[in-house]
């Protein structure tokens, strides 16, 4: 890989966090600036969570080991949308109101399941450097990164129930998630008849 791919990419997952920034402080957003933050912060949450989740059937169907080295990269920058989806709930949104946001959690089923997908992201954030994966052991590492599909499964679900009527986009993700499981599943069945 190109020493120069890891910063690139990591500078690139950074240009539309700056952008959501810019216009909303330039008042760029439309008429309800905070929610268009939300949406656009948590559509590249999504984007960054499948790209990470496409890294290992890239190297299966192509053979290409270069995306393996991105999948970390690329995994913490979905954390660090993820956190700035929550933060603009948490700070713009509802100013630390933290009675109603306890409300929202419990009845608004959408905020539910993304506020779910979004603490069980944390240990995996956490848990992303090779001193931790030493600490844990590669096997037990695994299976806790392997929360990974589930948290994707409750980000699309988040996603559908937040539009509520446009369904295109979350679609879309729902299927680019099916395909890379199809991908994971084929080649553990491929592996297994093959130790058979």
């Amino acid at each position: 890989m190109k020493k120069w791919l890891k910063p690139a990419v990591g500078v690139a997952g950074l240009v539309p966090a700056g952008l959501v920034t810019f216009k909303f402080l330039t008042g760029r957003l439309g008429a309800n600036p905070i929610a268009e933050a939300m949406n656009q912060l948590g559509f590249w949450t999504l984007v960054l969570l499948l790209a990470s989740l496409a890294c290992t059937p890239l190297k299966t169907v192509f053979d290409w080991n270069w995306p393996v080295r991105l999948r970390r990269l690329l995994g913490l920058l979905a954390y660090f949308y993820a956190t700035l989806h929550f933060a603009t709930y948490l700070v713009l949104d509802q100013f630390f109101a933290w009675d109603e946001i306890g409300k929202d959690i419990v009845k608004r089923k959408f905020i539910t399941v993304g506020f779910v997908a979004f603490v069980l992201l944390i240990p995996l954030a956490v848990t992303s450097t090779n001193k931790m994966v030493k600490r844990l052991g590669f096997p037990r590492w695994k299976m806790l990164h392997r929360l990974v599909y589930v948290i994707a499964v409750l980000g699309i679900i988040h996603f559908v129930w937040r539009v509520k009527s446009d369904y295109r986009e979350p679609t879309i993700f729902a299927a680019v998630l099916l395909v890379l499981f199809a991908v994971r599943v084929f080649a553990w069945w491929r592996a297994r008849s093959a130790s058979a």
